[in-house]
């Protein structure tokens, strides 16, 4: 079965993508581990910080906190001074910028999941083009076993195809929603800390 799946072009870039596509995966998979944390707990201990006026520390903690939330935090601190709403656009301004590296290499993983059933069908064209030419070439000697044994050889590449988008489309849709789950929390730890500022009495009134 393997040499026959082999023996495909096409089935070579399908395999091809399909490594491409775990390679996203992993990647993004660990890089949405480190970038959400526990923003309540995180956001707790900041604000004991703050209302001490403890500004340095309470950015070094920022520093010291992987992922999206804890720089949101730290532009709303670097921010504190120019107001609340100013603080509140500094936040949205920096959310801007975090959500396109959250969804970074998500579209690679969806066009995979998009054209592999059609590379797929596209190699099962080729394969039944083969199959035709040699029983052409074959002449009154062609039966039905060649036929049924080149059918079932040119549909490996559609089988292929669909093996690797099924997989790739649940992942992808999987990451999506581990972006959504963290940019909901950057919502909340930037409506949070800039409560918090104002409780603390630091944004200046606009």
């Amino acid at each position: 079965m393997m040499p026959v799946l082999l023996s495909y072009p096409m089935v070579w870039v399908l395999l091809l993508a399909s490594a491409v596509a775990v390679a996203v995966f992993l990647e993004r998979l660990l890089h949405y581990h480190r970038a959400q944390i526990n923003s309540t707990e995180f956001l707790s201990g900041v604000r004991n910080v703050v209302r001490r006026d403890n500004i340095v520390e309470a950015i070094s903690i920022c520093e010291a906190t992987p992922g999206p939330v804890a720089r949101l935090v730290k532009t709303a601190i670097l921010n504190r001074d120019r107001g609340r709403e100013m603080v509140r656009e500094a936040v949205e301004d920096a959310g801007l910028i975090e959500v396109p590296r959250l969804e970074e290499k998500l579209s690679l993983l969806a066009t995979i999941a998009q054209i592999a059933p059609l590379l797929g069908l596209l190699g099962t064209v080729f394969g039944f083009i083969r199959v035709f030419s040699e029983l052409q070439k074959a002449g009154l000697t062609a039966n039905a076993t060649q036929l049924a044994g080149g059918i079932w050889e040119a549909l490996v590449s559609t089988a292929v195809g669909l093996a690797v988008a099924i997989p790739c489309y649940a992942a992808y849709n999987y990451l999506v929603s581990r972006v959504n789950a963290i940019v909901l929390d950057m919502e909340k730890a930037a409506t949070e800390i800039v409560g918090i500022l104002t409780e603390s009495g630091n944004p200046k009134s606009s």
